[in-house]
């Protein structure tokens, strides 16, 4: 029924000639992937608790985590199909850009997908082998920025574009631009992951921050914006706005369940996804270092992880963090998880709005 409606409204829309507004079709995108979570969302987490698709929780983590263990997991499923329905109904599907996002979107979730059922089948936490991740991490990312690098258009395609200083940009090359749009897509995937740790903790986040780049992918799509502000004009980049709408909504949507005490939690399937879609999405509107300013949770956590295992590894087995990721060495620092939860969304407002002053401060 809920489709229904919708595909009727659109063609309505359609009729009056409104649907050409971008603006209009984001706010649509995520309302109506907001309602699709909201009507989806307990008829999944029943599914998965029928199922007994429950959370295996790490022996070696904090202890107060142990109450979590069984709790319905791979909600993020219930995102991608949100997201998912959503851009098929509201978006221009003749935008090949449309099609990118959402084949990297579906594509790291397969492979989230499957990492979660090792993890329920086997009652394993490890899941899916690292080497096996990455591995096909890497034949998606890497197929999508040769698909990227071959088919620019335009040469600011292919530049790397430095913020809060005008016109200042560095001519990657195809190559160049490969390797970076490979290493942005799969790190900010495993970054997402990586967060992924706390009831809603890489969930709000990534909502803002997608929120946030649909106003960059709007101005870089405009010829007239995009020149005003001294950004690159990307041809067909506005439509991105409408699935990161609708990956908004499906976000606060999935966040009313996955609030704390989580009724679900997202596990790889969805983290892995999101963090995919929010790095191809920077990529293409060329905006990567304005995602790691607003991503600065996102990178704390990988950093922290990094530099936990080589100091553990070059000292004899030292640690920096009482535990990597970063969240859990503040739980045991004293703070409580929604403390520490709140805490990383208030930094993140702030950087994204540091993330959206680049857009005059330039």
């Amino acid at each position: 029924m809920l489709l229904i409606l919708a595909q009727s409204l659109s063609q309505d829309i359609r009729g009056f000639n409104v649907f050409s507004y971008i603006t209009l079709r984001t706010v649509l995108a995520a309302m109506t992937a907001l309602i699709i979570s909201f009507v989806a969302g307990p008829r999944v987490i029943r599914w998965l608790a029928a199922k007994k698709i429950g959370q295996a929780v790490r022996q070696d983590g904090p202890q107060t985590h142990l109450v979590k263990s069984g709790t319905p997991t791979m909600g993020g499923a219930l995102i991608l199909i949100a997201i998912g329905i959503t851009t098929l109904l509201w978006g221009d599907l003749s935008n090949r850009y449309v099609w990118v996002v959402l084949i990297v979107t579906l594509g790291f979730g397969a492979i989230g997908w499957y990492d979660d059922w090792q993890k329920v089948v086997h009652r394993d936490p490890k899941g899916l082998s690292s080497r096996w991740k990455y591995f096909w991490q890497s034949v998606i990312g890497l197929v999508v920025a040769i698909y990227l690098g071959l088919t620019a258009t335009v040469p600011a395609q292919l530049e790397l574009i430095v913020p809060f200083v005008k016109t200042v940009s560095y001519p990657l090359g195809v190559i160049g631009f490969i390797t970076l749009t490979y290493l942005v897509i799969v790190g900010t995937s495993n970054a997402v992951n990586l967060t992924d740790g706390l009831d809603g903790l890489a969930i709000m986040p990534t909502v803002m921050i997608a929120g946030a780049l649909a106003i960059f992918a709007y101005v870089a799509g405009n010829a007239v914006y995009a020149k005003y502000l001294f950004m690159p004009y990307i041809p067909g980049a506005g439509e991105l706005a409408v699935f990161l709408g609708a990956m908004a909504g499906a976000g606060l949507g999935f966040l009313w369940f996955n609030a704390y005490p989580a009724e679900v939690f997202m596990g790889d399937v969805g983290a892995l996804a999101l963090g995919a879609a929010l790095g191809v999405v920077a990529v293409i509107v060329r905006q990567e270092i304005v995602l790691a300013i607003m991503g600065g949770v996102f990178v704390a956590e990988t950093l922290s992880v990094a530099a936990q295992v080589l100091y553990f590894k070059f000292t004899g087995g030292k640690r920096i963090f009482r535990m990597a990721p970063l969240h859990h060495h503040y739980e045991l620092s004293g703070w409580k998880e929604t403390q520490v939860v709140v805490r990383f969304w208030i930094i993140t407002i702030m950087l994204v709005l540091v993330g959206l002053s680049t857009l005059k401060l330039r």
